[in-house]
């Protein structure tokens, strides 16, 4: 049985372009709206697999939306759909469990990937948003290396965080901490060198960007 589909959006325009490629490509839209606090009800109330939701709409916006089917523990999955190319929206979007990022620009040629992508349980952000800020998903597959320890140690070490100022911040011996930076300089193939992890954090910074922004 084909996901069920909402589309909301302020521009009726691009509703009408969207909405017709997807019932072309034989998908259940089941609704739409023009602003986000009809959007927000027909969520609330019908609660469809997917939602496609503009930003910036009147009453509320779709990362408002979001974070209201996230307090309300919907199993809705949200693709968001903006102009902007901002890091801050992206990270946002990633901290709110959103399974979609597409730019409006190249929404029609990308939704159908998009969808089929979260139909599968897999997010799916737009390679152009990605390219623009400076990420990639071979950064994604790095992160998702690392445990959630091993991401805090990391987060504080580009902090410039002595060893003993990590073991005092996560509760830990600091030869403990010595440890998982070895461990960690194993998982990222460094070198054995002097100062060679510190290195590779200053070098990657806007990963820890990431690793702040979604709360590690």
């Amino acid at each position: 049985m084909n996901s069920t589909i909402f589309i909301a959006d302020d521009h009726p325009l691009l509703i009408k372009g969207l909405k017709d490629l997807l019932l072309e490509k034989k998908m259940n839209v089941i609704g739409e709206a023009t602003d986000g606090q009809t959007a927000l009800n027909f969520i609330m109330r019908n609660q469809p697999d997917i939602a496609i939701l503009d930003v910036e709409m009147p009453k509320l916006t779709g990362i408002e939306i979001a974070k209201e089917c996230k307090k309300n523990n919907l199993p809705t999955k949200i693709i968001i759909i903006t102009l902007h190319k901002e890091i801050n929206l992206y990270l946002t979007s990633k901290k709110l469990n959103i399974y979609g990022y597409l730019l409006k620009e190249f929404a029609l040629e990308e939704i159908e990937t998009c969808i089929n992508s979260v139909n599968q349980g897999i997010p799916y952000f737009s390679k152009q948003v990605k390219k623009h800020i400076g990420f990639t998903n071979e950064d994604d597959s790095i992160l998702k290396d690392f445990s959630l320890t091993e991401r805090r140690i990391l987060k504080l070490i580009s902090q410039y965080k002595t060893n003993k100022e990590i073991g005092h911040l996560l509760f830990i011996s600091s030869r403990t901490v010595e440890k998982y930076r070895s461990k960690i300089i194993i998982k990222l193939n460094i070198k054995q060198q002097t100062n060679a992890l510190v290195k590779w954090v200053q070098q990657n910074k806007h990963l820890f960007i990431i690793l702040i922004t979604i709360g590690y």
